[in-house]
């Protein structure tokens, strides 16, 4: 009897096997058909490779559930491919070859099996019946007294907390609300990941994501309640899916400390089974089941060492790749905090027993001091190693220590030895299994940091980017010192700390000690004068506190220097940056108190130095190329505005271009001769800095001849021939230039001069507005130019608008703003300031288009004033 069916349709790509395999496995274990899951998701891995990769069709899987068991068919859409009868000669092939594989695996694996044919498809189908199991209970833990049963509150409270596909909290019981201070309302809709405080390590372990995806998952971790605190839970994860299909995670939720209420038993395998079932060496030295993560397997193979042997202590060290040096990964009874991480040489001296290559026992530390560094100053007195090898190759060292000398011979040694060789490839799996999850990690690290930091010309941001990719993810503090050149001493740049309220205290530290020599050898290197710094001054301070008689009431100064002391205690390590073959600074990585970097962390770090070494100097070249264009650009504009006898002038002008700060636009005022002035406003071709240069030449040939005693037209025409003698690299110019001479009677006289120039408006008092020029031909296009000059007054209350063509121009999809609408806008300034007149017209101009403008713009005004009448 077909009790449930699940179905689905793949297409014919290689990424299909995948999601096929998905499919049936979260189908099966939906169901809770856990004992054949594996069986059947190998066998429609194969057929479903023969549709999509071999037949190249798409393929309909589909489950069936029965009380006995499974019924699983994979169809295609190629009937006519030829599919092998099963009878007595029937060749399956070889099991090495791609074709043909997947009968050969239902032949293997399958209850039963079978191939069907219809008109338009066919497909192979296997059924895979549940083992027979005893009835009673699955597991059972052995009867204990009341005393020694787990600790819980007089109510145990468990929070029943559902979390969606996308990780959104999608209920919230009332045990969670008790637990944790939120109510359902406070939580529901938002990701789980905001109150969670996951234990992960960046690049290795599983993160909360990951293991809201498993069908099963169990562990610790912490919520952060609405207190602020984090609480300490176990959780047991179940993922389900609802009739529509819908998957969601249930997560069982109770405070640490009574785990028990959830924690599942450890099987143990069925009495009959367990006879016949030949027993795993590993298993015996480890426990069933053995911890699926790198940390926890070595964490109980230096428990279960030190226990065989009855130590005191026991430690185990993995070999970096070149099997110079072994790091400490798990140590219990030792300090661990002191040795994690830390780093020994695996050859220790010449003799046989100075090797981590041989099995080695010491019967008394104390006469032979210094034979294991990683003891020294523990107290310990015996101890025996064994290697860890795997096909021949050093993969590291476990060793037990105790307190009394003579407790270890060559026995405990073989014993030890023997217990090595049965997890030596475990580890090394695992090992293997977390570097590659780190290189991952890793890689996405890098590429994330490749794009922030790309993403940036800015030095200070560059800076402070290094150091907040570090921290915390690679160091627990970081300083960025800079070079600016080859005969400059480095300079702390940047100080980060993962603790903000230590970050003045380190800055502190590290100002009053010498800057890190600036090597440009490749590679992290120790730097230890922080950490020495740091404990001499927490040791002045100390006896300082000590002398006055009051140790106990230390001042904020004293518990910064010794919170600064403990934050730097640990490994310090300094790396170049090296960019285009010059050291431009070093990135400093600092660990708190005791504590040592892993070579993962290390290579990590100098792959991230380089690119941030290249960013840096590319934010310091455009930083200096920005400096110095900016510098050349204001070298183009007037040094300011005269002031002319009653007349007032004021001058807006705005240059195209990120950066720019003159562009094919300008402007001048300037006095010729006692009682003269010249103005002028010009519009070279083109914007950014190849406009900039004949800008600078127009401006200060207008300045020379006007002071040479040259009327207008022969100015301009001077400078049209010089404009054309630049060649190919000459650009037409326009230009409206003319001289001003205030009058005794309060009024002003100009002569102007208007070449293809956007002609001046002149504003009169009763709001009239009219051209003050005829057009002319404009500069560097024509050799025998012929200009001549108008002349006009400017009575009091008066005002002469000049304007470049960044101004008319301005668009708004097909709208122009135009002469006459600068003109309409002019006409409504009567009695407005010269300046004032000059912020609405660049005020209109700002508000006729939404975009910002896109072509230089110079606004040059003067006005006349009415005079004041007499008291």
């Amino acid at each position: 009897m077909i009790t449930a069916r699940a179905a689905a349709t793949f297409d014919p790509v290689a990424r299909s096997v995948a999601t096929a395999r998905a499919f049936v496995r979260d189908t099966l274990q939906g169901w809770g058909y856990t004992d054949v899951v594996d069986d059947a998701v190998v066998l429609t891995s194969e057929l479903v490779t023969n549709a999509v990769v071999h037949a190249g069709t798409a393929a309909d899987v589909l489950c069936l559930r029965t009380e006995d068991g499974v019924r699983v068919e994979i169809a295609d859409h190629y009937p006519e491919r030829e599919v092998p009868l099963q009878s007595a000669g029937l060749n399956f092939g070889s099991s090495d070859s791609e074709n043909g594989r997947g009968l050969l695996l239902c032949a293997a694996l399958a209850s039963r099996w079978g191939v069907e044919y219809s008109p338009t498809r066919k497909h192979v189908w296997f059924q895979l019946d549940l083992p027979d199991r005893p009835v009673g209970i699955r597991s059972a833990g052995p009867l204990l007294p009341v005393g020694l049963l787990p600790v819980t509150d007089e109510r145990v409270r468990v929070a029943v907390v559902q979390i969606d596909s996308t990780g959104a909290v999608a209920a919230w019981n009332d045990d969670a609300a008790y637990l944790f201070g939120y109510t359902a309302d406070q939580v529901v809709g938002k990701q789980l990941t905001d109150f969670t405080a996951w234990p992960q390590t960046p690049g290795t372990n599983t993160g909360i994501a990951d293991a809201l995806r498993l069908s099963r998952w169990e562990g610790s971790y912490g919520i952060r309640g609405a207190d602020g605190r984090t609480i300490p839970v176990y959780g047991s994860h179940l993922r389900v899916r609802d009739t529509q299909g819908e998957p969601s995670t249930v997560c069982l939720l109770v405070r640490d400390y009574e785990r028990a209420v959830l924690q599942s038993p450890v099987r143990a395998p069925v009495s009959d089974a367990s006879e016949s079932r030949k027993t795993d060496p590993f298993e015996v030295f480890i426990g069933s089941p053995a911890p699926d993560d790198l940390d926890g397997l070595l964490q109980r193979t230096v428990e279960r060492a030190r226990d065989m042997l009855d130590a005191d202590a026991a430690f185990l060290l993995l070999a970096t790749d070149d099997e110079t040096e072994l790091e400490v990964r798990a140590t219990t009874g030792l300090p661990s905090a002191r040795q994690r991480f830390a780093r020994v040489p695996v050859e220790a001296g010449t003799g046989r027993y100075g090797s981590a290559r041989m099995p080695a026992v010491h019967e008394d530390l104390d006469a032979v001091p210094g034979a294991v560094p990683l003891l020294g100053n523990t107290g310990m007195r015996s101890v025996v190693t064994v290697p860890l090898k795997v096909e021949g190759r050093l993969t590291g060292s476990l060793g037990v220590a105790a307190e009394a000398a003579g407790r270890y011979s060559n026995e405990e040694a073989l014993r030890l030895q023997f217990a090595a060789d049965r997890i030596a490839l475990a580890v090394e799996s695992a090992r293997l299994g977390e570097l590659e999850r780190l290189r991952r990690g890793s890689l996405s690290f890098l590429v994330e940091a490749s794009d922030l930091l790309a993403g940036t010309l800015d030095r200070d941001q560059t800076l402070a980017l290094m150091a907040q990719m570090t921290v915390p993810t690679l160091a627990t503090w970081c300083a960025v010192y800079t070079i600016a050149d080859q005969s400059s001493e480095p300079d702390l740049s940047y100080v980060l700390h993962e603790d903000e309220d230590l970050i003045d205290g380190l800055k502190a530290l590290l100002t009053r000690i010498d800057p890190p020599e600036p090597v440009p050898t490749p590679g992290a290197r120790v730097w230890s004068a922080p950490s020495k710094a740091a404990h001499e001054a927490a040791l002045r301070t100390s006896m300082r506190s000590i002398d006055i008689g009051d140790p106990g009431g230390l001042n904020s100064g004293t518990r910064t220097t010794l919170a600064t002391a403990a934050a730097v205690g640990g490994e310090t390590v300094v790396l170049p940056l090296v960019a285009r073959n010059r050291v431009i600074g070093m990135l400093t990585l600092g660990k708190p108190s005791d504590d040592h970097f892993r070579q993962e962390i290390l290579e990590l770090a100098e792959d991230l130095s380089r690119r941030a070494a290249l960013a840096l100097d590319n934010a310091r070249l455009y930083s200096e190329r920005t400096a110095i264009s900016q510098s050349l650009q204001r070298s183009l504009l007037p040094p300011g505005l005269p002031a002319i006898p009653n007349v007032e002038v004021d001058v807006i002008y705005r240059a195209a271009g990120e950066g720019n700060e003159v562009g094919g636009d300008f402007y001048d005022v300037f006095p010729i001769r006692d009682g003269a002035y010249g103005f002028a406003i010009g519009d070279v071709c083109g914007t950014g800095p190849e406009a900039a240069a004949v800008t600078g030449l127009a401006r200060h040939a207008l300045r020379l001849l006007a002071r040479e005693g040259f009327g207008g037209p022969a100015v301009l025409e001077r400078l049209n021939a010089a404009i054309l003698d630049e060649g190919t690299r000459s650009r037409f110019l326009t230009l409206l230039y003319g001289e001003l001479w205030p009058q005794e009677d309060g009024s002003a006289l100009l002569r102007v001069v208007c070449a293809g120039h956007p002609l001046p408006l002149r504003l009169r008092q009763d709001g009239s507005v009219e051209p003050a020029a005829d057009p002319q031909p404009l500069l560097g296009v024509l050799e025998d130019l012929e200009l001549y000059e108008q002349t006009l007054t400017l009575e009091p209350g008066d005002v002469l608008l000049c304007v470049t063509d960044g101004v008319t121009e301005r668009r708004e999809g097909t709208r122009m703003l135009g002469d006459d609408g600068l003109a309409d806008v002019l006409a409504h300034c009567t009695g407005l300031t010269a300046g004032a007149v000059s912020a609405r017209i660049l005020r209109a101009v700002e508000r006729f288009a939404a975009d910002p403008p896109s072509d230089d713009m110079a606004i040059l005004t003067m006005r006349v004033p009415e005079p004041h009448p007499a008291p």
